[in-house]
């Protein structure tokens, strides 16, 4: 089953002699594994992200921690899953099973939801995020490596997309939900949790149930020997894994500007807070800042990932930072205007539309069959430590400098890091760089 989505040639038929027959234009497609996973991440993500949108508030608000307390547990959300993310990566590519890497760290994640109903102070809220960190990090890379598996190689930005869109339905649907439990339940944040932990498990389900175990190594042959024509398949001696693929060559520079340009990208919590700062805005009102991003991650995620297949996944990933550096500008302008708020969301929404899954295809790109997975983690690991650094260095400028002095100090610096980005990844920012590295 395939999700049509664009033009491809069709094969030609097998008749022992090539066709003269001119090619058709069919339909470019998008694998139905694909779609599912993008399912399954679409209730996870309903579930955690209804957490996420409530979370800034409950723990400054309700849990009554400061803006360094907040910090330190953004960075938590941020980060701790850069502690699994290569080892999970690993595993799934030598033991090719992706699909079960997959759903040990989707489980993990709805385990912990059921410690956000108990857990009431710093020490047990910082668990809580461990644990769900830690299964995220388990679970990205085998995820990535099974849409890289079952996509073409010049399709694989658009599939990201797809799958990203899919996942940000769910981004955009759990503040919707955080929403309006408040909304009828001002304090109700256990009711948020419950219906949290019921998404999750829903979306483990389905991701046992249906989703197949691709794997990605090398395919079973059959003997060539005549005098046996009924031979048993042979399996080809596994390939041995190369380390030098993820952590040298054409991947060094990638990771090297994925960690330059993740300790400059705060976490959003900090930009709503901003936001929220400036206007009479009541505590149930502040989910729809996460809905905000997400629609406008939404709207841009296959848009960009066709784009950077087109043009180049390094370029757009790079440039795409100029979106986050005018988000970062536009919040701290001191204005409470409605359409700067929605502007500042937009470009959020567009920074994260060209990074997030532009980003894995790249890893995907400049890596083996064998190290997809390793590979991808290698950056998500890369981007996942420097945005912990990020939020916590952050949430001590905040308390040091104030709100809009330590945004303008941030986009500055990302300011001066784009250029040297790109200069590091100008091998790549040619369409003729990227396709031969």
């Amino acid at each position: 089953m395939y999700i049509s989505l664009s033009n491809t040639p069709e094969p030609e038929e097998t008749t022992g002699e090539r066709s003269t027959a001119p090619r058709r234009q069919g339909l470019r497609t998008v694998s139905s594994t694909v779609i599912m996973l993008g399912i399954v991440s679409m209730l996870t993500d309903i579930s955690s992200e209804s957490v996420a949108a409530i979370l800034p508030l409950y723990i400054t608000g309700i849990l009554g921690l400061s803006t360094i307390a907040f910090g330190f547990l953004d960075g938590l959300y941020q980060g701790t899953s850069a502690l699994v993310r290569i080892g999970a990566g690993y595993v799934s590519d030598r033991g090719e099973q992706p699909k079960w890497v997959a759903f040990t760290g989707y489980a993990l994640a709805a385990v912990a939801r059921v410690g956000l109903l108990f857990a009431s102070g710093f020490a047990a809220i910082t668990a809580v995020v461990t644990a769900d960190r830690i299964g995220k990090g388990i679970r990205t890379a085998p995820r990535d490596a099974l849409i890289t598996a079952t996509s073409r190689s010049d399709n694989l930005g658009t599939s990201f997309g797809v799958h990203r869109t899919l996942d940000n339905i769910g981004a955009a649907v759990g503040p919707l939900l955080a929403f309006f439990i408040l909304l009828v339940i001002p304090d109700g944040f256990q009711v948020v949790f419950v219906a949290s932990l019921a998404f999750a498990l829903i979306g483990v389900a389905i991701l046992g149930i249906i989703v197949p175990n691709v794997r990605t190594g090398a395919k079973t042959t059959h003997s060539t020997d005549s005098t046996a024509p009924d031979a048993a398949p042979i399996a080809p001696a596994k390939p041995k894994f190369d380390w030098s693929v993820v952590l040298k060559g054409p991947m060094r520079r990638v990771l090297a500007a994925a960690g330059i340009l993740g300790v400059l990208t705060i976490g959003d919590g900090f930009i709503y807070l901003v936001l929220q700062s400036r206007s009479d805005f009541a505590a149930q009102w502040f989910p729809l800042l996460y809905v905000g991003t997400n629609v406008a991650f939404l709207a841009f995620a296959i848009p960009m990932g066709r784009l950077a297949d087109r043009i180049g996944r390094a370029r757009v990933f790079v440039f795409g930072h100029l979106a986050l550096l005018s988000a970062y500008f536009i919040a701290a302008m001191p204005i409470a205007d409605f359409a700067a708020t929605v502007l500042c969301l937009a470009f959020l929404g567009l920074f994260y539309a060209t990074t997030d899954g532009v980003l894995a295809a790249l890893a995907a790109q400049l890596t083996t069959p064998e190290t997809h997975g390793t590979g991808i983690a290698a950056a998500q690991t890369v981007v996942a430590v420097t945005r912990f650094i990020a939020a916590v260095g952050f949430g001590y400028l905040w308390y040091a400098l104030g709100r809009e002095q330590s945004l303008i100090v941030v986009a500055i610096l990302l300011a001066v890091a784009i250029p040297l980005v790109a200069l590091l990844l100008r091998p790549f920012l040619t369409s003729h760089g990227e396709a031969t590295s």
